[in-house]
């Protein structure tokens, strides 16, 4: 099969395209003839060897962590799925590798396509989904009548998680460009600052939650928004050690993740908030709660551009300029 490897961990490199083996199914898997895969920023992270001492892999491996495709084989365990079934998912850590014409994935990371959504916009979805369900539903619990505050709402997480939080009933606060402001404003955002001309840190004030995924600035800044008791959720960093725990990392790096973000977790203790980071997982119970909010019509995608196969690179380029409006997608066949 055609797919794009990472042939070195290399900071901006070039994606190849390359001829490799078709995955092996396993017995709890399914066979998945990929029609498109979102692009997303911890594709470029994954490639510039951001995560490879929490999530190592061999190179050459293929990139990707989003997948909307038809189901071609089954494995000997697997019920849930039959051959010719439209699907979604975002794959488990170390089985990634959307970008490419086909993908073997555990069933459980699975869900069945939303059926009013074409197969680039069902791409769009399980990755940043799964972050905003996981951090709002499951996580902060959100409740009606709450104040939150959502990042970047224009980009791929901000726009899905605006729409999220007003179907929970909250308030919701996001930050975004001048050029965005109609967008965000339609997916449901209360409060529209625009972080060109505004500090967020005077217009807002007693949050019940901040999903943060910008830089460390930011981060500090955020915490002083929220009420006390507040939380604020990153999953832009750093990593605590809570997470150290629940990815069973080696003494070695609990000590250093606990390090890295022990002047994060302090701040947030003086000021009688709480911090956590969030490393979203694949889920595909939950996807299966998102494609009933989609058909719905709670929410819906946000696609910005589509880009053919052949130009993985480009689109991948594309989405680490932070212009993109929602999602980026790759159609990879029909």
């Amino acid at each position: 099969m055609k797919a794009f490897v990472v042939d070195k961990y290399q900071k901006k490199g070039a994606l190849r395209l390359a001829n490799m083996p078709e995955p092996d199914v396993r017995d709890e898997d399914i066979l998945v003839r990929i029609h498109a895969t979102g692009v997303n920023l911890l594709d470029s992270k994954v490639r510039d060897g951001g995560f490879k001492l929490l999530l190592p892999y061999r190179p050459p491996f293929v990139l990707g962590h989003d997948v909307a495709g038809t189901v071609v084989k089954v494995g000997s365990r697997a019920q849930r799925f039959k051959v010719g079934d439209e699907i979604y998912a975002r794959p488990r850590d170390h089985r990634v590798g959307t970008f490419a014409e086909f993908i073997a994935v555990n069933e459980a990371d699975v869900a069945p396509k939303p059926k009013n959504l074409s197969m680039e916009e069902a791409a769009s979805i399980p990755l940043v989904a799964l972050t905003a369900w996981q951090a709002l539903v499951e996580v902060a619990k959100v409740k009606p009548g709450q104040k939150v505050f959502i990042q970047a709402g224009s980009g791929g997480v901000g726009t899905f998680a605006i729409q999220l939080a007003k179907h929970l009933g909250a308030t919701v606060a996001t930050t975004t460009s001048a050029t965005n402001t109609d967008l965000v404003r339609s997916l449901g955002a209360d409060v529209v600052i625009d972080y060109k001309t505004q500090d967020f840190e005077k217009v807002l004030s007693g949050y019940d939650l901040v999903l943060n995924s910008q830089d460390a600035q930011t981060l500090d800044k955020s915490l002083r928004v929220l009420k006390p008791g507040g939380q604020l959720i990153s999953i832009s960093g750093p990593p605590d050690p809570a997470f150290a725990k629940e990815l069973g990392l080696n003494p070695f790096l609990k000590l250093v993740l606990h390090v890295i973000s022990r002047s994060v977790r302090k701040k947030a203790k003086k000021l009688g908030v709480r911090y956590s980071f969030l490393f979203m997982r694949a889920e595909g119970q939950q996807l299966s709660q998102i494609t009933s909010l989609i058909e719905s019509g709670v929410i819906r995608p946000v696609v910005d551009k589509v880009f053919p196969f052949e130009k993985a690179g480009e689109a991948l380029a594309y989405v680490e300029t932070g212009r993109a409006k929602g999602k980026v997608v790759i159609t990879v066949g029909q």
